[in-house]
């Protein structure tokens, strides 16, 4: 960790395997010239941006590199083109929403940032973070004086006792509006009507501030009970000409603009017809969906979680629409119950990290569908996945790697696969 590509380092051997070891560069004695200075003064403490000092435009040669060795070694596959990726225009500043955690020292006092490289156990005090606005910045560093000055518990995760455990701000980029949510443990907030006055006036572009008590031991910013202290509760965001409306607790894309080129390239490669009924599989809350449904016959996404079902009715209903439905299902069984119902010559996929699951590929290859359109956010399942399709008789010719996340590893992947 820490070295680039043609650097002479000195590392310290963390790991050892049979075939290669693991190390961290303590010294780097000769720099590569892709080597860049961080402009973030958290680099080397945050777990965030590992590859802020790769120059922008080697990273997205890397995460395409990244693409290719996984379609060629996990995948089996050649003859595949793998486009270039697809960059952002602004790789700094991009994020709609971040979370921000409060942490007990061991000293007694408290830090509100992000995780330290490599520690789930350690909180770092940020004071500027490049992926969202400076506004974000400025309300966390109001809200830990905040903190201090009124002398509110801390929640201590070893002990399970305390009261502020996050702060989560969603600031979307098409529409400008800002939701600020205070994730604390069960109790009243102490003093809310000043505290949300104060928090106005130190930031006057936020339009809604939304409390959530969370008393679980697990430590995740979502809530179990909610309260809108300050206007609507939600933000809504634009995207591609459609309106999706964001709670507290919505899975929302964290990178708007880029979400935008992400979904044209994958409609551009799936080239939908206005008199096909599409299947939209692991659909979340909707957004693939909702942007298909002005293009084809009829849309029905299946999901799971039924929060992600309602808020994506919701969301068709917001932009009237009348040929998108939701189906709360697991994706399997969904699939199992269509039996010998070819309604759907188009399937698109979309699934978490892990991919698809066995039983899940196996139906979809089976329902054979004329054409599948596979998004993915892990190039490593996507090559898995893709190969028993392959290996099916559909036909992968060109991938297109979608860059949402820069300064990080991760690359979005978006593939056709038709039917031979």
């Amino acid at each position: 960790k820490g070295g680039l590509p043609g650097e002479t380092v000195l590392a310290e051997i963390t790991r050892s395997k049979a075939r290669y070891d693991q190390g961290v560069v303590r010294e780097v004695v000769k720099r590569s010239p892709l080597r860049v200075q961080a402009p973030c003064a958290h680099f080397e403490t945050c777990g965030g941006c590992t590859w802020q000092d790769l120059a922008y435009d080697q990273q997205l040669i890397f995460k395409r590199k990244q693409v290719v060795d996984c379609i060629e070694r996990l995948g089996g596959l050649t003859g595949v083109e793998v486009l270039p990726a697809v960059g952002c225009d602004d790789s700094f500043w991009y994020r709609n929403k971040m979370e921000f955690s409060f942490h007990v020292d061991p000293g007694g006092d408290f830090t509100l940032g992000l995780h330290e490289r490599g520690r789930f156990d350690r909180i770092f005090d940020l004071q500027q973070c490049y992926l969202q606005s400076e506004v974000s910045n400025s309300i966390v560093n109001w809200l830990r004086d905040y903190v201090r000055r009124e002398q509110i518990p801390v929640y201590d995760v070893k002990f399970h006792r305390g009261y502020m455990r996050f702060v989560v701000i969603r600031q979307t980029k098409r529409t400008g509006q800002l939701m600020v949510n205070v994730v604390t443990n069960y109790g009243e907030f102490p003093e809310v009507g000043r505290f949300v006055s104060e928090l106005r006036q130190a930031a006057p572009e936020i339009t809604t501030i939304v409390h959530n008590q969370n008393g679980q031991k697990s430590n995740i910013a979502t809530g179990e009970q909610e309260t809108v202290l300050f206007g609507a509760g939600y933000v809504e965001e634009m995207v591609l000409g459609r309106r999706f409306r964001i709670g507290a607790n919505t899975f929302f894309q964290t990178n708007s603009l880029q979400a935008e080129r992400l979904y044209r390239a994958a409609f551009d490669e799936l080239k939908p017809a206005a008199n096909e009924d599409i299947l939209d599989l692991y659909c979340g809350t909707g957004a693939i969906s909702i942007l298909l449904a002005g293009m084809a016959q009829s849309v029905t996404g299946v999901e799971l979680v039924a929060a992600s079902v309602a808020a994506a009715k919701e969301n068709a209903a917001l932009n009237g629409l009348v040929n998108c439905r939701f189906v709360e299902s697991d994706v399997t069984l969904f699939l199992k119950e269509l039996g010998d119902n070819r309604q759907f010559p188009v399937i698109v996929i979309d699934p978490p990290r892990a991919g698809l699951h066995p039983k899940a590929l196996k139906r979809i290859i089976e329902y054979s569908p004329r054409k599948l359109l596979y998004i993915s956010c892990n190039p490593a399942t996507f090559a898995r996945d893709v190969r028993e399709a392959v290996a099916a008789g559909y036909v992968l010719t060109r991938v297109i790697p979608v860059d949402m996340f820069p300064h990080t590893m991760h690359i979005e992947v978006v593939g056709l696969l038709q039917r031979s």
